[in-house]
């Protein structure tokens, strides 16, 4: 698994907890943003494989 996919799936995972839990604010929403940022840049850059 590579490190840009990791750090967006910990995201991700973050992102559910505050959601659920409403905890963080905008702060959230940010999260997820990089999140989708990372695994898409990840996706183009030719290294991930679903």
């Amino acid at each position: 698994m590579g490190i840009l996919r990791m750090i967006a799936g910990v995201l991700i995972v973050l992102w559910l907890l505050g959601f659920v839990l409403h905890i963080g604010g905008g702060m959230i929403h940010t999260l997820i943003v990089i999140a989708v940022v990372l695994f898409i840049f990840d996706l183009i850059s030719g290294r991930g494989r679903i």
